[in-house]
Formats: C-alpha cells, structure tokens, sequence
C-alpha cells in the first residue's frame, strides 16, 4: 500500500467517524445559560429602576426562551447522529426534571410568599448540582468542580435579606455564569477538538 492509499483510507475513516460521531449536547448548557443570565439580570435592574410586583415573574423569560432553545440543539444532535447513549438520556432527563423543579418552586414560591428568600439558593443549587452531576457522568472535570463551587456560593444568597433582597438575582447572575456559561463553553471547544 502506497502513502497516498494510506491517507485516502485515513481521511475515509476519519470523515466516516466524524459523520458517526455521538451526540454530545454541548449547546445545551449555553442554550440555558445565556437566557438565565440575561433575564435574571433584568429582573435584577427592574426590581432596583421600579420596584414593583410584576418585576419577580420576569424570570419566566428563562423557560419560554430555553425550552425551544433546547428543543431545536436537541433535535440538531439527534439528526446527525440518530441515536443516544445510555448517558446522554441520564443527563438529558435529569436536566428537564431540574428545569420542571425550577420552575415549579418558583411559582409556589412566588404564591407562598417566600420567593424572595429562597428562590436564589433553590435555583442555584439545582443548576449547581446538575452541573457537578454532569461532569462526573461525563468524566469532564471543569464541569464537575465548577457545579461544586455554584452550590458552595448558592448559599450566600441567603444572606441578602429584607432591602438587599435584589442583589441575589446578581448571585444567581454569577451562579449561571459560573455553572452554565463557563463549563458550556469549555465542554463545546473540549467537544469541537475531539472531532478534529
């Protein structure tokens, strides 16, 4: 066999490794993310600017952007794989029972009267213990510690009470960018140079 045989039969192994590659996922932490951050963030400048009562459900934002966003990365992976693995569905359904619990405990909350003392940590924790659990299902360390350190700061949230209530939506601002964003970004270039 020649070397130009040899590297034909590489680069035929290659693309057709490429082609076969395993859906990954690794949008779906930016697609909620960047929406968590950003209508946390809002909801934070509302609260400061007005003060008002309509300000604490500006956080529904967050599952009526990322609920399509995952759908749509979701369907992408799927249609270029057709399949999932064992852990892919572990992590996938894991992810929508912390959003179905995220959502559900903001709104009793919010009618209980004590979102404004727990729903941060609550949501922080989730995000952080769905993150640690990612990475140690994944065997992607950033991950793992970054969900180790959201849960760990999640509970200074507790300690902005009464007036400084607010500034735990810029904790959980930092929580999302610290569980989601950061390990989002690292685990899609991690993804991107195992496929070259």
């Amino acid at each position: 066999m020649t070397t130009a045989n040899e590297l034909d039969v590489i680069s035929k192994v290659r693309g057709e490794v490429y082609g076969n590659i395993e859906a990954t996922g690794e949008n779906l932490f930016l697609a909620w993310g960047y929406p968590t951050a950003f209508f946390l963030f809002v909801e934070f400048l509302a609260l400061i600017l007005w003060n008002e009562f309509w300000c604490f459900w500006i956080w529904l934002g967050i599952p009526l952007v990322g609920t399509p966003l995952m759908v749509y990365f979701l369907n992408e992976d799927y249609e270029r794989t057709h399949r999932r693995t064992i852990d892919q569905n572990v992590i996938l359904q894991m992810w929508i029972f912390v959003g179905f619990l995220s959502c559900l405990g903001g709104v009793t909350m919010g009618f209980a009267g004590v979102f404004d003392m727990l729903y941060c940590t609550f949501q922080g924790l989730l995000i952080g213990f769905g993150c640690l659990m990612t990475g140690l299902i994944l065997h992607f360390r950033p991950k793992t510690v970054c969900g180790i350190i959201g849960c760990v700061i999640s509970f200074v949230c507790l300690f902005f009470q009464g007036d400084f209530w607010s500034w735990q939506l810029l904790i959980a601002v930092f929580v999302t960018i610290l569980t989601l964003i950061i390990p989002g970004h690292l685990f899609r270039h991690y993804v991107k140079k195992q496929r070259l």
